[in-house]
């Protein structure tokens, strides 16, 4: 209920402090993250079904107790929320004017929202959303399943669901230049954010946060404190008019201490 959402929230934010951002992400459910408490109805094709800020649209009770929870919260700390999976403007539309009702609501100021870059009608229109948003955080996971059209999960197609095909850091190119267009930033979380071949090219394209797995957050700062910036843009430019994956890979090729 609203009452443990906020308690769980405002832990996290009070130990953060108020200096250090809190970016709470709303229910992103279905697809391969099924709830036993939330039962969705068999789909014949999941992913692209009932997923992310849809099952929150078509159950606004419950993604409403989560952004009033999330409101909350925000008086103890720097809280900005996200929507996952978002497609299209009208979906952003709706989830923001809720929020702005529970805002009004609560006699809360209002905070930044952000969206996830998960789909690539979202990268596509990437100048469009950066006019409405604060931030983007590129779900490398999704976005490049859904680019490649090869479910991750598959055990013949896995293997080739690789997030530095050209195709996607295309993608990521778009969205980051129409953000910094627009004065925003943009993270990237997934499978890449945590690899170190693709550190050095998320860097020179203009990403300015990287959402990584908690074992591997030393080795990525020191890695990211021996780049060259310019040199890393000079590597994303010669990375898009690469052919593949692998092509990539032997662009910006592992070192032992990788």
């Amino acid at each position: 209920n609203e009452d443990e959402q906020f308690e769980a929230y405002s832990a996290v934010a009070r130990t953060l402090g108020g200096e250090r951002p809190l970016i709470i992400r709303t229910l992103d459910v279905g697809g391969d993250k099924p709830l036993a408490y939330l039962p969705i109805p068999p789909e014949e094709n999941p992913f692209l079904g009932e997923r992310g800020i849809r099952v929150g649209l078509n159950r606004p009770e419950l993604l409403r107790t989560q952004l009033r929870a999330i409101l909350r919260t925000s008086q103890h700390g720097s809280v900005r929320v996200m929507f996952p999976m978002i497609a299209t403007l009208d979906e952003l539309r709706e989830a923001r004017k809720m929020l702005d009702e529970e805002s009004t609501r609560l006699g809360i100021a209002a905070i930044e929202v952000g969206i996830m870059i998960e789909i690539p009608a979202a990268a596509l229109m990437a100048q469009q959303f950066a006019r409405e948003v604060d931030f983007f955080s590129v779900g490398s996971n999704d976005l490049t399943q859904y680019t490649l059209a090869m479910d991750r999960g598959h055990p013949k197609l896995a293997p080739k669901v690789d997030g530095l095909n050209p195709s996607v850091l295309q993608l990521i190119a778009m969205a980051t230049r129409a953000a910094q267009a627009a004065g925003k930033w943009v993270g990237v979380c997934g499978g890449i954010a945590s690899d170190p071949q693709a550190v050095p090219l998320l860097v020179g394209l203009g990403v300015a946060e990287l959402s990584v797995s908690v074992p591997t957050i030393p080795g990525i700062k020191a890695q990211i404190r021996t780049l060259n910036l310019a040199e890393c843009q000079r590597l994303a430019d010669r990375a898009l008019g690469l052919e593949s994956a692998a092509d990539v890979r032997a662009l910006c090729p592992q070192t032992d201490d990788d």
